[in-house]
């Protein structure tokens, strides 16, 4: 099986709505959602990306368990882990790269926990976050792919995660929605 990660701050709203709207009801893969919000407004951001989503959506319980076909936002101010044993690990340690969550934790986590069978995207935004994250996964044999950095509202992320490793791919928001829709299990 495959696990698909997803980071992004700044800008990367309409790319993850659209992603999010555009795969198919079946997809059959758990995706993890890391995406700068404001920590103090725990309602609102989860019930939006449902109103896209054709996938059931929601920010998940400390440790529980990963179902395919399941969309998992980190819930506001906590860092969202996921472990080997497939299941999702909350913390309120300190910030990473000014952010709680941080995507850098969960790709991390993904690279540790899932190796090859992690496809790791990371979307506009306006700090570093993501850039080592994706170096992990990287190095474990996963799959990179980074929105252009000529497409992005905000393009430090995406340009740090660019200078950190070799990812596989850049590629639109069209093109990401593209890929992930020919994925296989």
């Amino acid at each position: 099986m495959l696990y698909v990660v997803i980071g992004g701050s700044a800008g990367s709203f309409p790319v993850v709505t659209n992603i999010l709207s555009n795969l198919d009801k079946g997809f059959p893969f758990p995706m993890f959602l890391c995406l700068h919000r404001l920590k103090n407004v725990r309602t609102g951001f989860v019930e939006a990306l449902r109103l896209k989503s054709v996938l059931p959506i929601s920010e998940p319980k400390d440790r529980e368990t990963i179902v395919k076909g399941h969309v998992y936002l980190a819930p506001a101010n906590y860092h969202m882990y996921v472990t080997k044993n497939e299941t999702v690990s909350l913390s309120t340690e300190e910030v990473v790269n000014h952010s709680r969550p941080s995507i850098d934790i969960t790709f991390s986590s993904a690279a540790k926990s899932f190796g090859s069978k992690c496809v790791c995207i990371l979307l506009s935004g306006a700090n570093k976050d993501g850039a080592l994250g994706m170096k992990a996964v990287k190095d474990a044999g996963g799959i990179t792919i980074v929105q252009s950095p000529e497409e992005c509202q905000v393009r430090t992320m995406t340009s740090a995660a660019i200078k950190a490793t070799e990812v596989d791919y850049i590629l639109t928001g069209d093109k990401i929605v593209s890929y992930l829709q020919k994925l296989k299990e």
